[in-house]
């Protein structure tokens, strides 16, 4: 079943202060069904994060549509209200950054568990689901109950992980989530991601290291510069999750 259809998507900045225009990427089209994993791929500085945050409507964009299949219907996340952007991002569409920015004075345990307790789980349940997310990443158990804002840039990168993933929505955009991580933990979210998709998550992402996900990869957006302008060349490709 169809879940985006991104349709001749572009996004410029303005930058006011020099009076110019800069055009990050123009006529950008793909789609993506449920279940199935889009890499976004081509060189530094070409645009990549930014087409994700455009998509969750942390940047807006300048042109095109992008029609999201939600449960209260097909919504075109280019020009939805904030107030419903609010909503999907509450109860469908994740995106999963390189940064956490933990609250002071909350410990790592309840802030990986809080999404299941808005969800209405009890803290037990809660508590033990996010002791096994953080313990799937690594982190070790004698600082679960610390307060990550004390924390390494790497462990901080596994609370993130495991709070964005303890409770996924139906669309996650996942921006260079395994920068900082240690070959280990990176191998244990490739293998966390597939149990997502097997569930029917669809998922796109730009990775520092893509060949390390490729066996969960369906298709491939690649950005090149074409005449001056950034467009997108959309690959399906043959693999499958295991």
């Amino acid at each position: 079943m169809r879940i985006l259809q991104v349709e001749d998507y572009a996004k410029t900045f303005n930058i006011y202060h020099l009076e110019r225009q800069i055009s990050v990427f123009d006529n950008l089209s793909f789609h993506l069904n449920e279940g199935e994993f889009l890499l976004v791929s081509g060189p530094n500085g070409i645009g990549k994060s930014t087409l994700l945050r455009c998509l969750y409507r942390s940047y807006r964009p300048t042109g095109g549509r992008v029609l999201y299949h939600s449960h209260h219907g097909v919504i075109d996340l280019a020009s939805a209200a904030d107030i419903d952007i609010a909503v999907l991002r509450r109860e469908e569409i994740g995106f999963v950054t390189q940064v956490l920015r933990p609250r002071p004075r909350v410990s790592a345990l309840e802030l990986v568990a809080e999404p299941l307790l808005t969800r209405g789980h009890d803290w037990e349940e809660a508590k033990k689901e996010a002791g096994d997310w953080l313990d799937t990443f690594g982190l070790k158990p004698g600082i679960w109950h610390a307060y990550p804002t004390t924390f390494s840039g790497g462990e901080q990168q596994k609370v993130n992980l495991a709070r964005a993933l303890i409770s996924p929505r139906r669309l996650l955009l996942l921006d260079e989530p395994t920068a900082s991580l240690d070959a280990q933990t990176r191998a244990a979210l490739v293998e966390r991601l597939g149990q997502l998709k097997e569930r029917g998550i669809a998922m796109i992402g730009v990775f520092h290291q893509p060949e390390e996900i490729m066996p969960l990869v369906d298709k491939k957006v690649h950005l090149e510069p074409t005449n001056g302008k950034v467009r997108a060349i959309e690959k399906e490709l043959s693999y499958v999750a295991k």
